[in-house]
């Protein structure tokens, strides 16, 4: 008879060794529902007066914790029943029962302990989360000092590493996170592209400035405020625009806005007397906002004002451009247009797997419509893209490539790129081997 006096009642070694299994699978279970659970179902039944959500929640605000005592139990009751089942085995066998138990509580703790439990919470992790909630909150209580004094020795063990733990600082922050589970959902097919591009857009708006939005002012259709109230209402109909820049002496000189629908109320109360109506009296004030503002805060305002035109201005005032209501909302939900929009040109795909591409072409919508992920950080428009890579302004017949792609400067008008041929390669060769 061992120490432990059971060599002569198996009944009760296995008992031990079965609840020390039991435990063990518990606090692997544990572990994995509540480092899956979601965070946000778990605040949504809080709010809801959910209990044990309330519970969960607290445990995970203290996550080093709480991994810390989970960690302790399984190791502890692990440990003990490979120790007892040794002594056992040692006991009826002799030195061959080291072999044995080694070998069948591995195979017991592995299957039964780890695989099993761990498999059941991942299957239905806040369902386990919040089953199991109760129970782990009492252990963590007890044990949770324990944990506390092991982290900080380890802290201590490795901060003359230069190794810093412990300071619940996320890696990724919550839009980075937020946009990476959105991406993985969708390449396993659990969101759809344009949903995924949307929830993207909402995130980057954030990010993002007017200038990077804005009709550039090469772009822009803008009318001479000194013609005659015949040429102007003959304008205004040719436009598929509702809201033109009225300019006076030169171009850049935007002096007001003109509203097709206050224009038409106007020949109203002329009676069709284009003569009749004063420009001046009829065109609304210019708003214009700085280059620089933050595309959520220039959505803020736009709702504010109640209206959905401003100029943009850089920082000695001139025009840049104009941004719109629809131009930021189709950061979001993509291309909006009506009966009276032109559609959108400047993205030609080739039967050979070219593809054309006008050089004032937006990355955003280039990477929208082909599925691309270029980047846009240094640049707006595809051509800007090309500039900034090669570090110059290259010549017609020039090829480089990078970020995947191959570009081919097609056309040229004086310094600008007005057509590209963009091919995907499969590897990446030299960042620039034009």
């Amino acid at each position: 008879m061992d120490a432990l006096g059971t060599a002569t009642n198996p009944w009760v070694a296995l008992c031990i060794v079965v609840f020390c299994l039991a435990l063990s699978a518990f606090f692997s279970a544990a572990e994995t529902a509540l480092t899956a659970a979601s965070r946000a179902r778990m605040h949504a039944m809080q709010t809801a007066g959910d209990k044990r959500a309330r519970i969960v929640n607290l445990l995970l605000a203290e996550r080093e914790r709480l991994i810390g005592a989970l960690l302790i139990g399984n190791n502890v009751v692990n440990i003990g029943a490979s120790a007892f089942t040794t002594s056992v085995l040692v006991d009826l066998f002799g030195a061959e029962g080291v072999l044995y138990a080694t070998i069948g509580m591995s195979i017991l703790v592995i299957i039964f302990s780890e695989i099993m439990p761990k498999t059941i919470a991942i299957t239905s992790t806040d369902h386990a989360a919040l089953r199991l909630a109760r129970p782990v909150a009492i252990f963590v209580a007890i044990f949770g000092p324990i944990a506390n004094g092991a982290n900080l020795i380890v802290r201590t063990l490795l901060r003359p590493f230069g190794i810093s733990i412990g300071d619940n600082q996320a890696v990724l922050s919550a839009h980075e996170e937020l946009r990476g589970q959105v991406d993985l959902l969708h390449r396993e097919g659990g969101v759809a592209r344009t949903d995924r591009d949307m929830f993207g857009g909402l995130l980057d708006i954030k990010e993002m400035t007017v200038s990077d939005v804005m009709v550039h002012r090469t772009k822009m259709r803008t009318i001479n405020a000194d013609l005659p109230p015949e040429d102007l209402v003959r304008e205004i109909l040719a436009s598929p625009y509702t809201r033109l820049p009225l300019w006076r002496g030169e171009p850049e000189n935007i002096v007001g806005v003109l509203h097709a629908k206050d224009l038409l109320r106007a020949l109203d109360l002329a009676k069709g007397n284009a003569k009749a109506v004063k420009i001046s009296e009829v065109a609304l004030d210019a708003w214009f906002v700085p280059d620089s503002t933050g595309l959520q805060d220039q959505l803020q305002a736009f709702l504010k004002r109640k209206t959905h035109f401003a100029l943009v201005v850089d920082e000695y005032g001139e025009v840049m451009g104009l941004v719109t209501l629809e131009d930021i909302l189709e950061e979001i939900v993509g291309d909006i247009r009506d009966e009276h929009d032109i559609a959108l040109q400047g993205v030609r795909p080739q039967p050979d797997g070219t593809v054309n591409v006008d050089g004032s072409v937006p990355i955003r919508d280039l990477n929208r419509v082909m599925d691309w992920h270029l980047p846009d950080e240094e640049a707006t428009t595809i051509a800007g893209l090309v500039i900034h890579e090669a570090r110059a302004i290259p010549e017609t017949g020039q090829i480089f490539t990078f970020h995947g792609f191959r570009f081919d400067v097609a056309r040229k008008n004086r310094n600008r790129i007005t057509l590209l041929r963009i091919r995907p390669v499969v590897s990446r060769g030299e960042d620039d081997s034009g």
